[in-house]
């Protein structure tokens, strides 16, 4: 998963926008613009970042660009998160056996020293 992915996506307002994107099939880059209280030119850079990552499509149609969320860069972001969910999982659950072990031979310790009181 290249790291421009992650750095495009780092920005809250990048954040907003692809969520943006996510809630409609397309939008123009002038209705991306009127949603947010900096300058056009602000989003525009916004806009290009998103595209160098290639988390975006543009589209021109006359005058207009049009945006949309590129579903394939997305489905690796997924595929990547997933593999690293599992991965995660998988220590967690090594951790949890080394952990159960260790409570279980701390009980077996101490019922064997309770016996020899006895």
């Amino acid at each position: 998963m290249p790291n421009d992915i992650f750095s495009a996506l780092a920005d809250p307002t990048r954040r907003k926008i692809m969520e943006m994107l996510a809630d409609h099939d397309e939008f123009p880059a002038s209705e991306i613009h009127n949603r947010f209280e900096v300058s056009p030119q602000a989003i525009s850079q916004h806009l290009k970042i998103l595209r160098e990552a290639n988390l975006v499509h543009v589209e021109k149609r006359a005058q207009q660009r049009i945006y949309r969320i590129n579903t394939e860069t997305m489905m690796d972001l997924e595929e990547w998160t997933k593999n690293m969910r599992q991965r995660w999982s998988r220590r967690l659950d090594k951790l949890e056996a080394v952990l159960k072990a260790e409570m279980q031979n701390k009980a077996a310790a101490q019922t064997g020293q309770e016996e020899t009181e006895s």
